[in-house]
């Protein structure tokens, strides 16, 4: 039975778009194993209309519930089950710490249990997962987690994960290890707070340089003998920015990337061009080199719903217009009618990322699935 605070487009709390959007993110992660959707629709149930405290409590109970299940299921030898209740109690500390102030000692509660999951199913795994410190600024390394795609030491094609400013890498375990794992791929997960609080966040933002960690990330992959460093990709998941289409122009040792390939760069360009004639052209920025307008090797893919933020033709028209002959540069755009059409694909993410990595298969090679 669906509960009545639902809507019939699943809209959890219409006034709350934070809530609405990160209960839809929930249901969506079922179909990867990041949650399960009677779970979520007896959560939906007790809620307390778009009150913070109500939502934090009863996520954070259900993943505490999960975790429980895990800690016995490994006990008693079952090590698949531990690590799906290892994931869904993951996700569900992440999504408790959501709508939390980032100055909240229970958001940094929340994200502690969350990454203490995320380590226990990496031990669970079969080759173990890595906790990974890569050095970046003074003072502040990136953190990561790798998963090797064998037990064997045969190199194999490598996959880095790594999200937007703001955006934890542990939901990247459970929503595309699993497609990595299928087609004999490595993958490192990443984000940008290295072991920092929510509140960093703030300190990357004031940043034009984020594309910087890229280039150290790759440096540590080339030291590892299990990785096929001619055989190394790049997903920007959810793309809200550019940085790692920039990063792309900076590092040649990439042999494809999943990213927005400059798009919101350029569409900031051209913004801020149809306002010349009524601005003070000394205070409009300088806009970041467009990677479909440069010399880079690298194939690019940018994936976009047509319901998202910038619109399909808008896209259509931008990666027309800047590609200067590239045929290497590939535009797929998801539609209402196939699903997948959301900002970030947030209401079918399995369909853009099955594409996604076949597109990466295609480019990398695949290895030897585990």
């Amino acid at each position: 039975m669906i509960p009545a605070c639902l809507s019939e487009d699943w809209t959890l709390c219409p006034e709350r778009e934070d809530i609405s959007a990160e209960f839809t993110r929930l249901l969506t992660a079922a179909q990867e194993g990041g949650a399960t959707i009677a779970e979520c629709l007896m959560i939906a149930r007790r809620l307390k209309g778009a009150d913070d405290n109500s939502w934090y409590r009863e996520w954070k109970k259900l993943a505490q519930t999960n975790r429980q299940r895990a800690e016995t299921a490994f006990a008693e030898g079952h090590l698949a089950s531990a690590q799906r209740n290892w994931l869904r109690a993951m996700n569900y500390y992440g999504a408790a710490a959501m709508p939390l102030d980032p100055s909240d000692e229970r958001r940094w509660v929340a994200v502690l249990a969350m990454q203490e999951c995320a380590r226990r199913y990496l031990a669970a795994r079969s080759p173990a997962g890595e906790v990974v410190t890569i050095p970046w600024l003074d003072g502040h390394s990136l953190q990561g987690y790798f998963l090797p795609a064998s037990s064997g030491k045969e190199p194999a094609p490598t996959v880095i994960c790594i999200g937007e400013p703001g955006h934890r890498k542990e939901e990247f375990l459970f929503k595309l290890v699993p497609h990595a794992r299928e087609r004999g791929f490595s993958m490192l997960a990443l984000d940008l707070f290295g072991d920092q609080r929510d509140d960093f966040l703030d300190a990357l933002l004031r940043r034009q340089d984020l594309e910087s960690a890229i280039p150290g990330v790759m440096d540590y992959l080339e030291t590892r003998q299990d990785v096929d460093f001619a055989r190394v990709g790049i997903i920007a998941d959810g793309w809200g920015s550019s940085f790692v289409a920039r990063a792309v122009l900076q590092e040649p040792r990439l042999a494809a990337a999943v990213c927005d390939g400059g798009l919101w760069d350029l569409h900031e360009r051209a913004f801020f061009a149809s306002r010349f004639a009524m601005s003070d052209v000394s205070i409009v920025p300088v806009p970041h080199a467009p990677l479909m307008a440069s010399s880079a090797d690298c194939p690019v893919l940018i994936t976009l719903g047509e319901d998202g933020w910038l619109k399909a033709d808008r896209a259509r028209q931008l990666v027309r217009d800047s590609r200067l002959g590239r045929s290497d540069v590939m535009l797929k755009v998801f539609t209402a009618a196939e699903t997948g059409a959301a900002q970030a694909h947030a209401d079918n993410p399995s369909l853009a990322n099955e594409f996604i990595f076949d597109w990466l298969e295609s480019r990398l090679g695949g290895g030897l699935p585990i």
